[in-house]
């Protein structure tokens, strides 16, 4: 059982892109997330520049922001997670979106499972979820396979095996690549993939330049090219059966 007077760890979501808290935050998520003084993040200069788009009311320099380490042994996490033993919330928060969610900090949520501290998600923006729930594709089964191999021929073959088990398993299958990477993934996607299999194609989702189209691989190949560089792009396909 959970210490009522321990403090948690709160899962604080952030914006995707260059947008204003009150579009991506509900009002009372946003009070709590700003109440923390403890932060536990995937970069430093990043959870910064997040936590002044959310207006927290204390400078920087007055938050304790500490990066989650990679690898290492448990007493590192315990240290960072030493403040809920003395009634305070402790803040985890990714680069972008849902901290856990195609994020490390799943290995410190694990850590405070094992130690008893209550952890407490709050409502924000997934990437991945608001990708699927606007493309039309499956959303009773899929996976999200993060990055596909950068070599071409292992690329191409992942490709392939993806598009086999969507079709096998009418899963939808979503992926994601490194900005400047997402034009040569669009055009082995186009080379790879049958003609009618769908792909969903989110560009800078919450932001005041989204942009989210599903067409078939067929007609994709007929249509003028996606403005994909340099852009966070998710990509989600579904085979036909």
């Amino acid at each position: 059982m959970n210490d009522a007077r321990a403090g948690c760890l709160v899962l604080v979501p952030v914006s995707l892109g260059e947008t204003a808290w009150q579009r991506f935050l509900p009002a009372e998520a946003h009070a709590e997330a700003v109440s923390i003084r403890h932060f536990v993040v995937e970069n430093a200069k990043a959870a910064r520049a997040q936590l002044k788009r959310m207006e927290h009311p204390l400078p920087m320099t007055e938050l304790d922001i500490t990066p989650l380490p990679p690898n290492g042994p448990n007493d590192e996490l315990d240290r960072l997670l030493g403040p809920t033993a003395r009634g305070l919330d402790v803040g985890l928060m990714s680069d972008a979106g849902c901290p856990g969610i195609a994020d490390p900090g799943a290995r410190l949520v694990a850590r405070a499972h094992a130690l008893n501290v209550r952890v407490r998600p709050l409502v924000g923006p997934s990437s991945i979820l608001l990708a699927l729930m606007a493309s039309g594709l499956d959303g009773q089964r899929f996976a999200f396979d993060g990055y596909l191999p950068v070599a071409e021929a292992a690329r191409d073959a992942r490709i392939r095996s993806l598009e086999e088990d969507s079709r096998r398993q009418s899963r939808t299958q979503i992926f994601i690549e490194t900005p400047y990477r997402n034009e040569r993934l669009f055009d082995a996607l186009l080379r790879q993939a049958r003609p009618g299999t769908r792909l969903c194609i989110a560009c800078d989702l919450t932001c005041a330049s989204e942009r989210l189209v599903t067409r078939s691989i067929g007609e994709w190949r007929t249509m003028a090219r996606p403005d994909l560089a340099r852009r966070p792009a998710l990509f989600l396909m579904l085979a036909e059966r």
